[in-house]
């Protein structure tokens, strides 16, 4: 409650800079109008040039225009963009802090996760970027994956054995279904007509892309595994944010969680109709699976080598503490 009254006081009290010409901001995302990075980023805009009165303006370059995440990161940390929404994943060449929030089975709600990411132990992760020329404002996400399958229904992880699902390339991905029992099969994307043909039992993905991809017209079964926590991360370049007063970092600040607070928001409700769909379109749903089978199973993954490094490993600690696991 004091950190919504402190947020509230100061977006309505932090001035405006003072009056002259308008200063534009550049944000660049990788993703097209309608993801979840560009909903983060025009909440944004209209945000900052509102509590500016219009002092400050925001440029999104969108679908990759200014290049890939990569390069995207390469550009705030040269200052010649001031802001940018990318995934996790593209900051693991940077540095591997990022990775603990992919722990599977770490978090065991939206409001969980929110606490973990919005206090100290996110605070730490932010801390760990700045170093490398990312300030750290805020988290948005992709959102919670889940399991699908034409076998059988999946209540506990036991059910698991012997599926062959597709998954990423990604270390930790292949060792998460390889605890879990299952068969995973590193696949690229698109996997309609591997699933459609049988080539693999399943696929774990947010629910919107079983949606968007007509899935359900593959896949009977969906268990709502909320295995992996997709977060997206919302930066500034730290070469320019050193440069602004302490009203335009405060503004910009606020501006940024707010977006993000609303975007988490409004893709949480849209899971609700999305699982209406899946439904309605003929999948047999599981919404409430033994996750403690599953988190039993995994556990050990915490002594992989993906996680050994020191400050990547002390993190994932206090996390797995502060989440009850």
């Amino acid at each position: 409650m004091q950190k919504l009254i402190w947020l509230f006081l100061c977006f309505f009290l932090v001035p405006p800079p003072s009056q002259g010409a308008a200063r534009q901001l550049h944000l660049g995302v990788v993703t097209a109008p309608g993801a979840a990075q560009n909903i983060a980023a025009e909440r944004f805009k209209k945000i900052l040039e509102d509590s500016s009165d219009g002092q400050l303006t925001v440029k999104i370059s969108h679908s990759a225009s200014i290049g890939d995440e990569t390069k995207i990161l390469q550009q705030l940390q040269k200052g010649t963009i001031q802001l940018a929404v990318v995934t996790l994943k593209s900051l693991e060449s940077f540095t591997p802090i990022v990775r603990v929030i992919n722990y599977p089975f770490l978090f065991e709600s939206p409001q969980q996760a929110d606490e973990i990411l919005d206090g100290p132990l996110g605070k730490e992760i932010f801390n760990a970027l700045d170093p490398l020329g990312f300030k750290g404002l805020a988290f948005s996400e992709n959102g919670f994956r889940s399991l699908s399958n034409s076998r059988q229904p999946v209540k506990t992880a036991d059910d698991v054995k012997g599926l062959k699902i597709r998954v990423t390339s990604a270390p930790l991905h292949k060792a998460t279904w390889q605890a879990l029992g299952a068969l995973p099969t590193p696949m690229p994307w698109p996997i309609y007509s591997d699933l459609e043909r049988g080539v693999i039992d399943g696929q774990e993905n947010p629910l919107w892309v079983m949606e968007v991809y007509n899935f359900f017209e593959v896949q009977k079964y969906l268990t709502t595994t909320n295995h992996t926590y997709s977060a997206h991360i919302d930066l500034a370049s730290t070469l320019w944010w050193k440069k602004q007063s302490a009203q335009t970092q405060q503004l910009v600040q606020n501006a940024m969680y707010q977006a993000a607070v609303y975007q988490r928001q409004a893709n949480r409700a849209d899971e609700a109709e999305r699982l209406q769909v899946l439904k309605e379109k003929g999948m047999i749903v599981e919404e409430h699976p033994d996750i403690q089978s599953f988190r039993t199973k995994v556990a050990d993954l915490k002594g992989l080598d993906f996680y050994q490094e020191p400050q990547v490993q002390k993190l994932l600690v206090k996390i797995l503490e502060a989440t009850g696991r």
